[in-house]
């Protein structure tokens, strides 16, 4: 019988890594690499260029691998320019030691392991993911989350920080411009499509960032591209034009989505003003260099979208790199019947992100098709030119947010050139011939789509300068020809009540100076567009976007966006929840059972968020009606937890059903630590939404499923009672929704004001965690008719009743399920009242409502 040593184990191991991770360099079982420590023998070394070397130390359980992997932390490799950031603790199965055929057997086998950070935590002990426990995967797992490792996020976050401060100080000397050289700054923001704003100003430095970051990425790749300092140095008479120059020799070789816009902003600047900013942005440039991010790909898309100001209209946030890594992986899983190993086959295939932004999207779904061609022996740069010139499709109404989309796919292999790409800028707002343009969802209408920015024909290609050569380049994305499209998508609604406050009519359109009139002809041009979609006006934007990816994948390809948490269950996405439903199987929804900033998967919204993944059935297949609902405990903290997570929903073989019982989900680990729970669930109930999401024990809906049917099933009950069950419909009427009694859009009869006594309409209307812990409760609110609007105030005052249903009912500050009121009182955005035929009811409904089942 075999009796395999751990030296021979590890060979394997790293002859089999080697195999799939081509880029990289793996030495196994290898003495003389760390400095200082000649005789140490590391078991596994992964390295490669522009990124820190990944240590894999390895033994048979029980091991004392965790102590040697924390033992080579912050040692240096004798031919790397940075020290061990990360190390891997791996535990062998023991059954490894009597494989006959060890190459088999590791390809096979499910493997325990955990991550050592080169930082510290409060304790002064080294950062271990996770915190406790193990991780588990097998070898395509082993080989991805090495990939994560090797580019450690406090890198990124520092060449962040540098990044964001050197643009700020950049700025402020464009901002001097702003009274004394009008017309210079007026000609920026021109070029790049934007008000004459200080983001604007922001956003041209970003730009100029950028390409010089790029600009020292690639000095020496190509024959006569200097170092900076010999371009813009403190020592160069005239930095201005020896950049210039020396970006026009650049733009001869390629790179145009990148130089060409930052060019054109460079020559718009006066010779003063443009040294002191090249001065800034050089000595930055050379700061983020030297952090050694270079395969931090979204690390400018960051900084740019700390700089927007518009978010709240055009509510293009940012996707947190962690949700994007998680979002893509989900999707990217989805792809069947691909031959990975074919370069050619993966070539083919065809991704859109049609409100791309700065492209972190995009760039996610590049890396796990990378890293899948990758891992089946391929060799990932040979697939770039193509990648970028066919199989990547992106558009945004921002070209600022182009340039950035354009610079992070062309850095991540920026040795190779290409001729073209797929990333647009197109038309939105009031256009000269008096018409009025909605960006991406103008594909909508046409498949063809005249862009604002060529960044595509290198024969037309002109910069920001020629305007007139522009109008040649033609988007085409024809209807169902996409094997993916993956969004997050603006959010906005036309029924938000913060913008009445800003004198904004239309918020879905306020964006980028529109005026009230475009704003108004931009919504009703969409309601024209989106006949036949999801779309709807309360929902938003969002829906509007769902249904141009609907549009334009293929049978079989995969819808994968984020999305307001009521898509899920608003009655506003009664006609999106029913697409999916109707036209997808595969279907994967994520939320996240949290509050505050962890409920959303995007930067700064404040809102709660889903991921919604699903497969295009094809023609003559049945819809499944079933989707697999994952609900986090919190948001993925990086992309090795966000890695775990969509590898346990992808592995995970059996799922419980909500038919089940009172058991709860499948668990999701991060070695000893919950992190969600899968549950798979009908989606056929289109009316009233899919309770089965953003719930952190899905015991409860369990329960809740029971009951429903007429069934009380609890926890550790061994069987389920029978009990009469009827909607509330059915003995009592609600009231009206809060809206209709003070909305100026639904002609409200009433103003809100603070409660009173002497009220003659009170209204119960907004929770108060210290009110609420008894059933009675004291309206908080008065409602004053307006002038003119008597009569529609007394019918509204005929749905007053004193039982009140709570519509944020949770398990912690707002736990009381009925409020009751002494007197008659009008229901309120959280508290729509009750009203029965009889009035007793009113009591009956108050205690059976706050009651807990005793059987």
């Amino acid at each position: 019988m075999p009796n395999q040593t751990e030296p021979t184990v590890n060979a394997e191991l790293g002859k089999l890594l080697k195999g799939m991770m081509r880029t990289c360099l793996v030495r196994s079982e290898h003495t003389g690499l760390i400095v200082d420590q000649p005789g140490a023998r590391i078991d596994n070394l992964i390295t490669a260029v522009g990124r820190s070397p990944v240590v894999v130390e390895a033994e048979f359980t029980p091991d004392t691998g965790e102590a040697d992997a924390i033992g080579r932390l912050g040692r240096s490799i004798v031919d790397q320019p940075r020290p061990i950031e990360a190390a891997i603790a791996l535990r062998y199965p023991s059954n490894l030691k009597s494989a006959a055929d060890l190459e088999t057997a590791l390809r096979t086998a499910t493997f325990s392991y955990c991550v050592l950070y080169d930082e510290r935590d409060k304790d002064d002990n080294h950062l271990r993911f996770p915190v406790s426990g193990w991780l588990e995967g097998e070898l395509d797992d082993l080989a991805d989350l090495i990939r994560l490792v090797s580019v450690p996020q406090k890198a990124v976050d520092q060449a962040a920080d540098s990044l964001q401060a050197g643009i700020e100080q950049a700025a402020v000397v464009i901002d001097g411009m702003a009274e004394t050289q009008r017309h210079v700054v007026r000609s920026v923001a021109d070029m790049l499509g934007m008000r004459n704003v200080p983001q604007t100003r922001r956003m041209a430095c970003a730009i100029i960032a950028n390409a010089l970051i790029f600009h020292e990425r690639i000095t020496g790749m190509h024959e006569g591209i200097n170092p900076l300092l010999q371009v813009c140095g403190p020592d160069v008479p005239n930095p201005q034009i020896k950049t210039l120059t020396a970006w026009d020799a650049i733009l001869k070789i390629n790179y145009f989505p990148i130089f060409a816009i930052a060019r054109d902003l460079l020559r718009q600047l006066p010779t003063g003003p443009a040294k002191q900013i090249l001065d800034i942005l050089r000595d930055t440039a050379q700061e983020v260099d030297a952090a050694g991010v270079d395969n931090a790909r979204d690390l400018t898309g960051r900084i740019f979208q700390r700089l927007i100001s518009d978010r709240k209209y055009l509510a293009s946030f940012y996707t947190r790199p962690a949700s994007a890594a998680l979002l893509a992986r989900l999707a990217v899983s989805k792809l069947e019947d691909l031959d990975w190993s074919n370069p050619e086959a993966v070539a083919d295939l065809r991704v859109g992100d049609f409100a791309c932004g700065t492209g972190a999207l995009l760039s996610a779904v590049y890396e796990q098709i990378a890293a899948r061609h990758e891992r089946a022996g391929g060799d990932p740069t040979e697939l770039h030119t193509a990648m970028v010139e066919d199989t990547l499709y992106g558009c945004d109404v921002m070209p600022s947010a182009v340039h950035i989309t354009s610079a992070t796919l062309s850095g991540a292999y920026p040795n190779i050139g290409y001729s073209q790409s797929r990333i647009y800028a197109l038309r939105y707002g009031r256009q000269r011939d008096g018409s009025v343009k909605l960006g991406s969802l103008e594909l909508l209408r046409s498949s063809r789509e005249p862009s604002l920015l060529n960044t595509s024909d290198p024969d037309v290609r002109a910069g920001s300068e020629g305007e007139q050569t522009t109008e040649q380049v033609t988007v085409e994305i024809r209807d169902g020809s996409f094997d993916l499209v993956i969004m997050n998508p603006p959010f906005t609604s036309n029924t938000k009540h913060f913008d009445a406050d800003d004198g904004v009519l239309n918020a879905a359109f306020a964006a980028l100076g529109s005026t009230e009139a475009d704003q108004a002809d931009m919504a009703a041009e969409l309601k024209k567009l989106a006949r036949g979609t999801p779309y709807h006006g309360h929902a938003g934007q969002g829906s509007a976007f769902a249904g141009v990816a609907h549009r334009k994948l293929k049978p079989g390809g995969v819808f994968a966006l984020v999305l307001p948490f009521t898509a899920i269950n608003g009655s506003s996405w009664k006609k999106f929840r029913e697409l999916i439903a109707n036209e997808y199987n595969s279907v994967s929804i994520l939320s996240i059972a949290a509050n505050g900033d962890d409920m959303s998967f995007s930067s700064d919204t404040g809102m709660a968020e889903c991921l919604v993944i699903g497969q295009k059935r094809s023609p003559g297949q049945f819809p499944t009606k079933r989707s697999e609902f994952v609900s986090l405990r919190r948001r993925p903290e990086g992309v090795s937890e966000a890695h775990v997570v969509a590898s346990g929903v992808i592995s995970a073989s059996t799922v419980r059903k909500i038919e089940d019982g009172p058991f709860g989900g499948t668990r999701l680990l991060a070695g000893d630590q919950l992190v969600g729970e899968v549950l798979s669930a009908p989606i056929s109930n289109i009316d009233s939404g899919w309770g089965a999401a953003r719930i952190q024990d899905y015991t409860v809906a369990q329960v809740g499923a029971s009951l429903a049917k007429g069934h009380l099933w609890l926890p550790a009950q061994q069987e389920a009672i029978d009990l009469a069950v009827a909607e509330l419909s059915d003995i009592g009427t609600r009231g009206v929704d809060s809206q209709l009694l003070i909305s100026a859009v639904h002609k409200g009869p009433f103003d809100k004001v603070p409660s009173s006594p002497t009220a003659t309409y009170p209204s119960l209307w907004n929770h108060s965690a210290k009110r609420e812990t008894r059933i009675l409760c004291a309206p908080d609110s008065s409602m004053v008719v307006k002038q003119g609007m008597e009569n529609r105030a007394a019918e509204l005052w005929q749905t007053a009743g004193r039982a009140h249903v709570n519509r944020d009912f949770t398990f912690g500050s707002q736990a009381l399920a009925v409020a009751f009121t002494e007197h008659k009182s009008l229901g309120g955005r959280v508290w729509p009242n009750v009203t029965f035929e009889d009035s007793r009811f009113d009591y009956a409904m108050a205690i059976w409502g706050n009651s807990t089942l005793d059987c």
